[in-house]
């Protein structure tokens, strides 16, 4: 901050230097240092009441109405004191109705600019305004006291030659022209001379404040600054201090400049030096702060500052006022000081606004809204909760980030920045349920690949129920595709067995329980922990058998008597009952123990159409199969078993299984169900920013982020995922697929028939 050229400590010595000068003008005139309380020491005591109210401790610099007042009134006082009117010379009555006249001008001068501040007409607006001008150019109390001191002379000391030479000249030595200070002065430029220093010339006047910590200043005619300027402003009740230039606004007998205050930075002692002989109020741009520290601060500020801190910032949200010109955009991560230590905020939203500044002077402005991240842990490369909020209209600043390159634990990293977003377990993902949601095309099933690849480095089994059949391809290496071929049609075979078969019993009839055993029977094998193959995918529009779900009867099918055949209606399995077979079955063969760790996870892509809501169901029948999924999903934790949900419509996707899933990752996405769901996981502020994400940008939260707030990020390249990842963990040798159990069949899977009644899930 800004040292004044003369603070008040220095004020107040030359004070009583002028002091001296009056005592030493009292015993000149009258022999004695402190003329008595009578008509001969008027003058002395108004000068000095004069020197006290005057450029010295109380007003040093200028004069405000209510000032202009408060010095009428005692020099009015003073004089209202001495009257002796009926003793007077015409003359003396003069001199003094003038000096008295002029004191009541300038009193009602300030009060009638302190009464008519508020007005609401122009002509009143004008009045004001006039009142002002003229009690701060005609109410100094330079000008007051010597229209007293004046009548003094003329009423006291005018037959004395020299009385009124001496105090006349007393007073222009002090009260007009301080000979102390030119002293003063001249030893200081004299002095910087000596040793070499040059001048600073003023770049600018202040002409208000905005507390705390924003100034604003009117530029000088012949000099100009720039928004991204570092200044040194000349506080006259302070020490002097630096700012940074922000933006232009107004006019007001020249261009208006706000900057801000940079209390954390010291002026170098050269700038001081050089910037001593400012007038008060002035501001000097500043090119060179003389060491590295401060260029670096420099640098920083003009490149990175985005704003102030405004009103309303909570704990979690920020609010910005931005600077003209600064490019920001959603998903943005900006740096603000709480309690001496940086924390990250995300930026959500934005509007514009328009305050009055300055003297009916208005500014219009971006607000930008952000959500807090938290405070980036550099020894655990993590985000951590930040407590309390930023000093009001402290600066904010655009960062990148650490200097690291991403390494294979970063599923993505923040917008235009190089802080890396983790996983922060891959069991808890499993676990505890994870969500993609989104529209076509953003890049939901590259990072389920993603996802997938991690929990098999992490020894997770994945049975994929996969509708577009793009899983085998993208994760060929982990993949025996002509092995699993030969377990997909053994399963097909038995779902085509018996398709005809007719029972006495509704349900019981077709080839759908044959089916069923097949899966399981593969499930068991591929559960096993002896058995190394982490992958298995299913397509359930693949995999179909018959359902009876009419009653039996006989039909005709010969002219004979005995020519009659059992017949019932049969229809197809929909991939909602599919889903469900290798749930429960999956269920059925990790419940031998309680784990803490992940052991399977069921991939749920195209979820929409496996786990219809039940508003969107093909088929009344499929409301069970919905529920026995959901039931499985439920119960599966506490075993190891869970799920990943991809799907494009959340409002399609059944809320049973999707309110167990503690972690989102939230792609783009258009329609309000859909967006009203993930707003009570995300928060209003990430909600909203959603249909305007970016392609491959998704906002993530829960309790596998490694972020404890929801944050806006980009997620990985497939490419550049697979040079980090595969280089730590390499795909492995695939054994071949084996179709028959090499181990005893686990018990038989119970499960009601498909299309029996069943109650809702009571959850």
């Amino acid at each position: 901050m800004r040292e004044p050229s003369l603070n008040q400590k220095t004020r107040f010595i030359l004070l009583i230097f002028e002091m001296v000068i009056l005592c030493a003008a009292s015993w000149l005139a009258f022999g004695t240092l402190f003329p008595v309380s009578s008509d001969k020491g008027f003058w002395f005591y108004t000068a000095l009441l004069g020197l006290l109210l005057g450029s010295r401790l109380d007003t040093p610099f200028f004069a405000k109405p209510a000032d202009v007042v408060l010095y009428a009134a005692p020099a009015a006082i003073a004089l209202a004191l001495v009257n002796s009117w009926p003793q007077w010379s015409g003359s003396v009555r003069v001199s003094y109705f003038i000096a008295m006249c002029y004191c009541i001008l300038a009193g009602l001068l300030g009060a009638t600019a302190i009464l008519s501040i508020d007005a609401k007409s122009q002509e009143d607006r004008n009045l004001s305004n006039s009142s002002r001008v003229l009690a701060e150019m005609l109410g100094t109390p330079q000008i007051i006291f010597s229209f007293v001191i004046g009548f003094a002379l003329f009423a006291f000391h005018s037959k004395s030659p020299k009385e009124f030479v001496v105090i006349l000249t007393a007073w222009a030595l002090t009260g007009f022209y301080s000979l102390p200070e030119f002293c003063f002065r001249l030893w200081k430029r004299l002095r910087r001379v000596l040793t070499g220093h040059l001048v600073l010339i003023e770049d600018g006047t202040i002409v208000g404040y905005q507390t705390p910590g924003r100034i604003l200043i009117r530029q000088s005619e012949s000099r100009r600054l720039d928004p991204g300027d570092l200044v040194a402003v000349h506080d006259p009740l302070g020490q002097m201090r630096l700012a940074l230039a922000l933006d232009r606004f107004g006019r007001d007998e020249g261009v208006l400049l706000r900057v801000a205050e940079m209390p954390d930075f010291l002026v170098p002692e050269a700038i001081k030096m050089r910037s001593a002989d400012l007038s008060p109020n002035s501001v000097v741009k500043v090119d060179d702060l003389g060491d590295a520290s401060a260029d670096v601060l420099l640098a920083k500020c003009k490149e990175s500052i985005v704003g102030l801190v405004s009103e309303n910032t909570s704990i979690n949200k920020l609010y910005i006022d931005v600077v003209q010109g600064k490019p920001v955009t959603e998903g943005l991560i900006l740096e603000a000081t709480i309690q001496g230590a940086p924390v990250l905020y995300q930026i959500t939203n934005g509007l514009t606004q328009e305050e009055a500044v300055f003297q009916k002077n208005t500014r219009g402005f971006a607000r930008a809204e952000a959500r807090k991240v938290g405070r980036w842990n550099e020894a655990k490369a993590s985000f951590q909760l930040a407590k309390w909020i930023p000093d009001m209209h402290s600066p904010v600043f655009l960062t990148t980030g650490p200097e690291l390159e991403l390494d294979e634990t970063a599923v993505g990293h923040l917008p235009a920045t190089q802080y890396p977003v983790r996983i922060n377990s891959i069991h808890e993902l499993v676990t505890h349920n994870t969500a993609i949601l989104g529209i076509l095309g953003v890049g939901k099933s590259i990072l389920a690949i993603e996802l997938v690849e991690r929990m098999i480095a992490q020894n997770v089994k994945i049975v994929c129920l996969d509708l577009t059949n793009q899983y085998a391809e993208l994760l060929a290496p982990f993949y025996d595709a002509a092995g699993e071929e030969q377990c997909i049609q053994r399963i097909r075979a038995a779902g085509d067995k018996d398709r005809d078969q007719v029972e006495d019993t509704k349900g019981q009839g077709g080839s759908f329980e044959n089916l069923r055993n097949a899966i399981r029977d593969d499930l068991t094998l591929f559960l096993n922990d002896d058995y190394e193959s982490r992958l298995k995918i299913y397509n359930p529009a693949q995999l179909t058998a018959s359902i009876q779900y009419g009653d039996l009867r006989n039909k005709k099918v010969g002219p004979g008597p005995n020519d009659w055949k059992a017949v019932a209606a049969f229809r197809e399995t929909t991939p909602a009952e599919i889903t469900r077979m290798v749930t429960e079955a999956s269920l059925a063969l990790v419940q031998d123990a309680m784990r803490d760790q992940a052991k399977v996870c069921l991939i749920f892509e195209e979820a929409h159409s496996l786990v219809p809501e039940f508003n969107n169901l093909t088929v009344e029948t499929d409301k069970h199969a919905v529920a026995g999924t959901a039931r499985a999903i439920l119960q599966g934790r506490k075993y190891g078993m869970g799920c990943l949900l991809i799907s494009q419509r959340t409002a399609n996707v059944t809320k049973t299984i999707l309110n167990q899933c503690n972690s989102i990752f939230a792609f783009r996405t258009f329609d309000d169900t859909g967006m009203a769901f993930l707003e009570n996981y995300i928060g209003s502020d990430y909600a909203h920013v959603l249909p305007s994400l970016d392609e491959r940008h998704v906002v993530f939260f829960g309790k596998a982020s490694s972020c404890e707030n929801p944050v806006l990020m980009r997620v990985n390249d497939r490419s550049d995922f697979l040079q980090r990842f595969r280089n730590k963990y390499p795909a492995p040798e695939m054994p071949p697929a084996a179709c028959q159990p090499e181990a005893p069949e686990a018990a038989a899977v119970a499960a009601p028939p498909a299309d029996a009644p069943e109650d809702d899930i009571p959850f």
